[in-house]
């Protein structure tokens, strides 16, 4: 097992609220790399702009901090580039579903071996409070003083809809939980999406560190994850919001469909090149 303090970033000032969600949501990400023997080395942190996004500055390791909601573009890039390395996207529901809502959707398609974290608080944290693509209806926010009137993205049912092959859901409150369920999505070969319920204390009053408590249950061992009309089911309840493994699949993967990988596993920039194959490509080409 890998310390998990080797995740940790010295004199790096972590711009997050007192209280936020953030933080535990870190420390359980810390842990489950740290359980599974990977190294700082052997993973890349990928992130937008938001909130969250900023948690690859405050950790040890690979990073790369992009454009708003383009996360996972560049997350399914490195990936095939280097299969041999850990990728993470990370975001809030505001980056990875609103800004990033076309690439989410285009990327549970294609089946890249990463795994997306989303922190998810309903609402924008880094720019003062507006309304996000989870905020409930009637949510009061600065752009929507008279009440949200969109209905909410549901993550869970567009992800089990849309072919996302691991389909999970954390509450940033059950540290413990939260670690074993991003275990299992870092150990699932496809695209793995956890979202991760967080509390955000400067500007959501609603959606507490209680009410998640009380709309939330844990799925029992007897459910069955398989079973995707099951898991479209507990996606589209109201009242309480089931965390756990809703829905996981096997199906080849997006780097499966790479002519450069079919043959070999390795990299290409860790191939030695074959200069007899070069001085004939060269031949038959250019004469």
């Amino acid at each position: 097992m890998v310390d998990p303090r080797q995740y940790d970033l010295p004199g790096a000032d972590v711009a997050w609220c007192p209280g936020c969600g953030n933080f535990q949501i870190m420390e359980s990400l810390k842990a489950a790399l740290g359980e599974l023997d990977y190294s700082p080395e052997e993973v890349v942190l990928v992130s937008g702009i938001g909130q969250a996004a900023k948690m690859p500055h405050f950790m040890k390791g690979h990073f790369f901090n992009g454009l708003h909601g383009r996360a996972l573009s560049v997350a399914t890039g490195i990936r095939a580039a280097n299969p041999n390395l850990l990728v993470l996207a990370i975001g809030g529901d505001g980056d990875m579903y609103g800004e990033g809502g076309n690439h989410f959707l285009h990327t549970m398609r294609r089946n890249p071996n990463i795994v997306n974290l989303v922190h998810n608080n309903m609402v924008y944290g880094l720019t003062k409070g507006q309304y996000s693509p989870t905020s409930p209806q009637g949510f009061v926010s600065p752009t929507s003083p008279q009440g949200v009137g969109n209905v909410p993205v549901n993550p869970m049912a567009l992800a089990v809809a849309g072919g996302a092959s691991f389909v999970a859901r954390a509450f940033s409150g059950d540290p413990d939980e939260t670690k074993e369920i991003i275990k299992k999505a870092i150990l699932h070969r496809g695209y793995a999406l956890v979202d991760i319920f967080q509390p955000c204390v400067s500007f959501n009053r609603v959606n507490t560190f209680k009410w998640y408590k009380d709309h939330t249950y844990y799925l029992d061992e007897n459910y069955d994850p398989t079973n995707i009309r099951g898991a479209m089911e507990k996606a589209l309840e109201q009242d309480r919001h089931a965390l756990g493994v809703l829905y996981r699949s096997e199906r080849p993967l997006f780097e499966d469909s790479l002519g450069a990988y079919r043959k070999d596993a390795t990299p290409l920039f860790g191939r030695e090149p074959s200069e007899e194959r070069l001085a004939l490509f060269l031949e038959e080409n250019y004469g």
